[in-house]
C-alpha cells in the first residue's frame, strides 16, 4: 500500500521548508520532494517606490546575509545611474562581502552542520545540536564562535551594524574606513587563519568516517554556475559568469552578467514557492545546476590565495572531473573561508582602500539595471525597471537557494532512496534526509522572507490518508 511520510519542518536551516517520501507497495521510496511552504513577494512590494530605497528595502529579505543583497541591489542601482564607482568604493565593498561569506560559512560549518559531523548522523537527536557540540568539544564550538564574530566585527566597524547596515550605497559606499578599524581587523586576521585551518585539519581527519554520505549526498552530475574573475579566479563582487559540466569541461566562459536571461530560466511548480532556475540550451529540468561554494571550486581555474590555493588542489583531487557530492559543500565552505580572510588582508594592504573617495554621484540615465553577485550560498541576480522619475516599476530577483532548487530535489531522493527501508522512520535516515539540505544551507529567509524554525514533526500515512505513525522533536 503506498504511504506518504511529511517532513515538516525541516530542522537546522534558514527557514521554512517540509519534504514529502512517497513509499509504493513494497515500502520502497518512489518520489521525495523539498517544499518551500512561505510566499516571498518583495518583487512586487517594491514597485512604486524609489530605486535608491533598493539597497536598504533589498537588504531587509534576510537578517542571516543581509550584506550580500546590499550589494546586488547596489550594483543594479550603480547601473541605473550608469556610474563606474570608485576603485575604493569597489574594495570596501568586496571587504563586507567578504566578511558576510566568513561569517556566514562559519554559522553553517560550526552551528548548523558540526553536530551532525562530529557527533554523528545517528547521535541522539536531543544531543546533536549546538549545545551536544559544546559539551563533546567545548574548544572547537568556541573557536566556531570567534571566527563568526570575525566576519561581524567587519560588517559592524565598516557599517556600523552587525545585521542590515546601510552603509552600501548605489553609487558606493557613505564613508570611508577609519584607519583605526584597519589595524583593527588587521589584528585580528592571524588567529582567523588559524581557526579555519584547524576546522579544516578536524574536517579531513572525519571525513573518512562519512563515505556512504559521501557517496550519497546529491552525489550525481550536474552543471556547475558561479563568476570569475579576469584571471579565472575565485570572484564574489564582480566577475563574468562560467558554466563548467560534470566532466570538468567550460560550457559557458566570461559571459557578461547583463546577459543572464540567456542561459539562465526560471520555471515554478506548483508544490513550491521557490523558483527552480534552470539552464536554458539544455532545457527544463536536464538543465539542472548547482551554485555556492561547490560550485564556485568546480568552476575555476585556482582560488588566487596562497593557503586557499593549497586546500582547493586536495579538494579538486576528489573529483575526476568537477567534484559532484554535495557532501563536500562542507569542505569548500572552510577553503572559502580561508580565501576570504587572506583576501580581507589584501584589501586593507591595498593603497587605496583609506582614500575618501568612495562615492560617485548622478541621476537616473538608464531605465534597467543589473547586479549580479556571489553570496555565501550562491549567486545573486538583482534585475530592476524604473521611469523616469527613477521610481521602480519591476524587479526580478533570482536566489541561490533557488538556482540549487532542482539539485536539492534530486539530493533528497537520492538519500531517501538509500537510506529508508521498508517505511520505517528512523531517526538516523530522517536526519540524512533533513542533512542532505544541510549541505546546500539553504536561506530560505532569502527566497522566502521567512525568519525562525518551528518543532521538526514526521508523520507516515497509508494511501487512504489515514495517520499510521508520528515522530516529533523540537527545534
Amino acid at each position: 500500500m503506498p504511504k506518504t511520510i511529511s517532513i515538516d519542518p525541516v530542522t537546522r536551516i534558514e527557514g521554512h521548508a517540509k519534504i514529502t517520501i512517497q513509499l509504493d507497495d513494497d515500502g520502497r521510496v518512489h518520489d521525495a520532494k523539498f517544499h518551500v511552504t512561505q510566499f516571498r513577494g518583495f518583487e512586487k512590494l517594491i514597485e512604486g517606490r524609489p530605486f535608491t530605497e533598493m539597497p536598504s528595502v533589498m537588504a531587509r529579505i534576510c537578517g542571516i546575509c543581509p550584506v550580500s543583497h546590499l550589494v546586488a541591489s547596489s550594483k543594479a542601482c550603480d547601473d541605473i545611474l550608469a556610474v563606474q564607482i570608485p576603485r575604493t568604493a569597489k574594495l570596501l565593498r568586496q571587504m563586507l562581502n567578504l566578511a558576510q561569506m566568513i561569517q556566514s560559512h562559519a554559522l553553517n560549518f560550526f552551528h548548523l552542520s558540526a553536530p551532525d559531523l562530529l557527533l554523528g548522523m545517528d547521535a541522539p537527536p536531543e544531543d546533536r545540536n549546538v549545545f551536544g557540540l559544546m559539551n563533546a568539544n567545548p574548544d572547537l564550538a568556541r573557536k566556531g564562535i570567534r571566527l563568526r564574530k570575525f566576519g561581524q566585527q567587519i560588517i559592524e566597524w565598516l557599517g556600523d551594524k552587525r545585521i542590515h547596515p546601510a552603509w552600501v550605497v548605489p553609487g558606493g559606499v557613505n564613508k570611508p574606513l577609519d584607519p583605526k578599524k584597519r589595524e583593527m581587523i588587521l589584528e585580528r586576521i592571524p588567529e582567523a587563519k588559524k581557526i579555519t585551518q584547524e576546522a579544516l585539519d578536524v574536517y579531513k581527519k572525519i571525513l573518512d568516517d562519512f563515505a556512504e554520505e559521501t557517496r550519497t549526498f546529491a552525489n550525481f552530475p550536474s552543471l556547475f554556475v558561479g563568476l570569475v574573475n579576469d584571471k579565472n579566479q575565485l570572484e564574489f563582487y564582480d566577475g563574468k559568469f562560467r558554466v563548467v559540466d560534470a566532466a570538468g569541461r567550460i560550457i559557458v566562459n566570461k559571459l557578461d552578467d547583463h546577459k543572464y536571461a540567456e542561459i539562465i530560466g526560471e520555471r515554478v511548480e506548483p508544490d513550491s514557492f521557490l523558483k527552480s532556475p534552470y539552464y536554458k540550451p539544455m532545457g527544463y529540468p536536464e538543465g539542472m545546476y548547482r551554485v555556492g561554494p561547490l560550485a564556485r571550486l568546480n568552476i575555476i581555474d585556482r582560488c588566487g590565495t596562497p593557503l586557499a590555493d593549497q586546500e582547493w588542489a586536495e579538494f579538486r583531487a576528489m573529483g575526476r572531473g568537477a567534484v559532484l557530492s554535495s557532501f563536500h559543500y562542507h569542505f569548500a565552505r572552510l577553503v572559502e573561508i580561508l580565501y576570504g580572510i587572506e583576501e580581507v588582508e589584501n584589501i586593507l594592504n591595498d593603497p587605496d582602500v583609506l582614500s575618501k573617495d568612495c562615492r560617485a554621484m548622478a541621476r537616473v540615465n538608464n531605465h534597467e539595471g543589473i547586479g549580479v553577485s556571489e553570496a555565501p550560498r550562491g549567486m545573486l541576480i538583482h534585475h530592476y525597471k524604473v521611469d523616469d522619475q527613477g521610481l521602480m516599476e519591476w524587479a526580478n530577483l533570482i536566489i541561490a537557494t533557488g538556482h540549487n532548487n532542482l539539485a536539492m530535489n534530486k539530493g533528497v531522493q537520492q538519500v531517501a532512496k538509500h537510506f529508508i527501508e521498508s517505511g520505517e522512520i528512523k531517526e538516523g535516515a530522517l536526519n540524512r534526509v533533513e542533512a542532505v539540505i544541510r549541505a546546500f544551507d539553504p536561506c530560505l529567509s532569502c527566497s522566502t522572507h521567512a525568519l525562525g524554525q518551528m518543532p521538526l514533526h514526521m508523520e507516515l500515512y497509508d494511501a487512504e490518508g489515514a495517520l499510521l505513525d508520528t515522530q516529533s522533536r523540537d527545534a
